[in-house]
């Protein structure tokens, strides 16, 4: 307050900069600054021209200190600047705040009344209307200190008139309110226990040396909060917060917490202090453009009144609001016409709750026809409010009001009224103000008990019990620990904070009326290894009257199967669900990557589970091993009948001129061609593996060889029609089969060094990205393989020759051309399949492999058997020794 005197004080040393290693020689120090020596031989007085302000007050031994937000606003003057300003009108009379008053008056008297506490001591009360406003708290404060009676006018000479007067202050409610008045205490070390302040930033001893309270820090309430979200599994929380610094510091405090938890904050907001209907419009705007459904609203009961009431205009529903302790057990938001479809089923952390017997018949004891109630400045607002009548008596600091009330009959009784002061089923707030009051009492008695020689203080001192110093007195309420009538044990840790205890209630529509039904508890205290945070789920009643938790999500939880893809420039907790790719899997919900199937595994459909995958290979019962199986029985079955077509047509001549053994064993080789195909289809195994590819290389190695011979035998038989030749002679039978034995020999030697040292085995391809492990045959070692190939090459690159220099001999019967056109398709065949058995995947390498052997050998039997059989079978005249030397005799000329 401008040019009181402590205000330059203030301004010189900020709170916090005494010593409390010798508290007593600041406090000396400060009271010759303020005017007041130890004799006190000056005067200390208020600004001239200032109002003192309405005070209840009782004296005694002692007196404790009061002040209460008794009112919920003040209406400011117009300030003219030419005259003193009026006293400043405070409106909207509290009536929970009056109870808390009243409970604050009952535990004095109680104390009073016992006499065991406090032996031949009565406590005594000045309390002053804080009108919850920083400026009227702050007034207030400097007339506990700085007046006995408050009248700011009269100058005194007695001791009570300087700092120390009011040993302790009980209050105030509202944090915003004790920050001013904390700072203006503090510079004096004069304790002070609030009732309702819970912001976290008053746990700094630093700035509020002389600070302690009743009610825990929202440090406390902010990790319950957390905790609560967490256990439910929001991830999408909209933060509301009151501009004070209960509502930011507390909101902050929960952004901070929950983010750490890896939930996301849709969005915070601030109702304005004047609570502007257009800026509260845009909180409802963007609480339903959010997509959140569970809102925490940090903030006094005032504050959040004003946004249920726009929330309820706007027909804003199905949100599950999340109450700070400020506002959860609030009767005054608790009726029909704010609960329906708005607060039904919301939840907050209150206080501890507790019974405090006496209390009810205490409250109800006030009349306005009471002898002390002329001196009791707050009864009159407070009846004429409760019984909307008027006493006619204008309360001291107040102006007439403006609404015209009807005269009270004075047939009132509080007894026959229900609302918020008489209902004594709720008391937390009450309940801390009763524990305030103990406190300081029980810190009295200790103080009073002091032994000399044994005392806390410089040479072991004990404080002067009949001159009670506030900084002395503080010293001991720090020290304070006691179970009180109920039970409770009350104490204060090293920042002034009590244990942390809350009730989780939930508001339920019973009957029409809203109930504050008591779900779970949060203790702080709670040891190691159990939980701190205890819910009862099964009686939860959710808003819309609903029994299943509400999801609070930015996005839908990802399901089984797909994994969470986060949204670029978006918070953490919005993202889109991705199903997992083929051969990944994820088995729980909101999977934040997908897993890697192992090799043999793929992914179901559903991307849930590693199955094993489909095994592939050549099968006989696949529709290509079937068509295959059919072509090499076939192919197999045209040599058998050709063998027995040759056999019974074995002395025609063109048979005979064929070389009939050599035919015959070409037949029964290429019979092995085909059906060494069916060794490549089916599961592959060591030995089917191994006898695939060397039949495979045998037959067809003999079958060339066969080839090889009748060759020869064609070229060697045009040589021996020359006059004076003696060639057949070398190329007789035995030759011919020595050729084919040798040539034999040497693939066999081929194929027996390669299962000896590298022998083909079973291979299991098992590609990721593919859903299938494909069965192969791995030829074990590739030189042997491409030994095998290239003998084949070769034979047929020198059967292909030698029929080409043979191709137009005169002779009728040779086997020349055909031979040619047999080798020309054998070699196309083969060239084409080594780019394509390399490019081929899986099992189509296989299918390669038997096609081109399959193709191979129907070339060699049509090219080379099939003209014969026509003429055998369809040409017979053609089939004689006539007809043949005939045809000879004009190819020669």
């Amino acid at each position: 307050m401008p040019g009181h005197p402590l205000a330059a004080e203030l301004s010189n040393k900020l709170p916090g900069q005494f010593s409390l290693a010798d508290p007593l020689q600041d406090y000396d120090q400060l009271d010759e600054k303020l005017g007041c020596s130890k004799e006190q031989s000056q005067q200390c007085k208020l600004f001239p021209g200032s109002m003192s302000l309405p005070v209840l007050e009782k004296k005694g031994d002692i007196i404790l200190g009061g002040l209460f937000s008794l009112h919920d606003m003040v209406v400011e003057p117009s300030l003219s600047f030419t005259s003193t300003p009026p006293p400043a009108q405070c409106t909207r009379f509290n009536f929970r705040t009056f109870r808390w008053m009243q409970t604050m008056i009952f535990a004095i008297e109680e104390i009073n009344r016992d006499g065991k506490l406090l032996p031949n001591i009565t406590l005594g009360y000045k309390i002053y209307d804080s009108c919850s406003t920083p400026h009227q708290a702050l007034k207030a404060a400097m007339e506990l200190v700085g007046s006995e009676k408050g009248s700011g006018v009269e100058e005194t000479q007695s001791k009570d008139t300087c700092p120390g007067h009011v040993p302790a202050v009980i209050g105030d409610g509202g944090s915003t309110q004790s920050l001013v008045v904390a700072r203006f205490l503090g510079a004096f070390h004069l304790p002070q226990v609030s009732y309702f302040s819970s912001c976290a930033c008053l746990s700094n001893k630093k700035e509020f040396p002389a600070f302690l309270r009743t009610m825990p820090s929202d440090f406390f309430q902010v990790d319950a909060l957390v905790q609560l979200v967490k256990h439910f599994g929001w991830t999408w929380v909209g933060v509301i917060a009151g501009d004070d610094a209960y509502g930011r510091g507390g909101a902050n405090i929960f952004v901070d917490e929950v983010r750490k938890l890896g939930a996301c904050v849709a969005f915070q907001e601030v109702i304005p202090r004047n609570r502007a209907q257009t800026t509260l419009s845009s909180i409802v705007s963007k609480i339903r453009s959010s997509g959140a459904r569970v809102i925490l609203v940090f903030a006094v009961e005032q504050d959040a009144a004003a946004l249920f009431d726009e929330a309820r205009r706007d027909g804003l529903t199905e949100i599950q609001w999340l109450a700070s302790e400020a506002w959860s057990t609030a009767a005054i938001l608790s009726t029909p016409k704010r609960h329906h479809h708005i607060l039904q089923g919301s939840m907050g952390f209150a206080i501890r709750r507790a019974h405090i017997p006496g209390l009810k018949d205490f409250l109800l004891r006030l009349h306005p026809s009471s002898p002390d109630a002329l001196a009791d400045p707050f009864l009159i607002p407070f009846w004429e409010e409760v019984f909307q009548c008027s006493l006619g008596v204008q309360a001291e600091g107040q102006e007439h009001n403006v609404e015209v009330k009807p005269p009270c009959s004075g047939a009132e009784k509080l007894g026959n009224v229900t609302n918020i002061y008489s209902d004594v089923s709720q008391l937390r707030i009450s309940y801390n103000v009763y524990k305030a009051v103990y406190a300081i009492a029980n810190a009295l008695k200790d103080m009073r008990s002091c032994i000399k020689g044994k005392g806390p203080f410089p040479q072991q001192a004990c404080p002067d019990a009949d001159n009670i110093q506030p900084w002395q007195l503080l010293h001991y309420i720090k020290q304070v620990k006691y179970l009180n009538s109920i039970g409770d044990e009350t104490k204060f840790d090293e920042n002034g904070d009590p244990p942390a205890m809350y009730d989780l209630v939930n508001w339920q529509l019973r009957d029409g009326e809203m109930e504050f039904v008591t779900i779970g508890k949060f203790d702080e205290t709670t040891t190691v290894g159990k939980q701190k945070l205890q819910i009862q789920e099964h009686i939860i009643v959710w808003n819309g009257n609903q029994t299943k938790i509400p999801l609070s999500v930015c996005s839908s939880i990802c399901p089984p199967g797909t994994r969470k893809a986060i949204r670029p420039n978006f918070p953490i907790c919005c993202h889109d669900c991705v199903l997992c790719t083929a051969g990944e899997i994820s088995n729980h919900t909101d999977a934040i990557e997908c897993v890697h199937c192992l090799p043999e595994f793929w992914s179901n459909a559903e991307r849930t589970a590693c199955i094993p995958k489909q095994v592939e290979f050549l099968s006989f019962s696949d529709t290509m091993g079937i068509t295959l199986m059919a072509i090499s029985l076939i192919g197999s079955f045209c040599t058998c009948v050709v063998a027995l077509i040759f056999s019974c047509h074995r002395i025609t001549p063109i048979v005979r001129a064929n070389n009939s053994e050599l035919s015959f064993l070409l037949l029964f080789s290429l019979t092995l061609c085909f059906l060494c195909s069916l060794t490549f289809i089916g599961r592959p195994s060591e030995w089917s593996c191994m006898l695939r590819h060397t039949a495979f290389g045998i037959t067809f190695v003999l079958c060339i060889s066969c080839i090889l011979g009748k060759t020869i035998v064609v070229l060697m038989a045009f040589k021996a029609t020359l006059p004076g030749s003696n060639v057949m002679k070398w190329f007789g039978p035995a030759q011919q089969k020595a050729i084919i034995t040798f040539c034999t020999l040497v693939q066999v030697i081929i194929c027996t060094v390669w299962l000896v040292v590298a022998p083909p085995t079973p291979h299991q391809l098992m590609p990721r990205e593919s859903v299938l492990v494909i069965l192969l045959c791995d030829e074990g070692s590739a030189i042997a393989f491409a030994l095998v190939l290239g003998y084949i090459g070769l034979l047929a690159c020198l059967c292909l020759l030698l029929a080409f220099l043979a191709r137009k001999l005169p002779d009728n019967f040779n086997e020349a051309r055909l031979i040619t056109f047999s080798m020309l398709i054998f070699c196309a065949v083969w060239i084409a399949f080594v780019p394509a058995y390399i490019s081929s995947p899986g099992k189509y390498s296989t299918v390669t492999e038997v096609f081109a052997i399959l193709a191979s050998s129907y070339g060699l039997l049509g090219c080379i058997f099939a003209p014969k059989c026509y003429i055998i079978l369809l040409r017979p005249e053609k089939n004689t020794w006539k007809h043949i030397m005939s045809k000879a005799a004009t190819d020669k000329f």
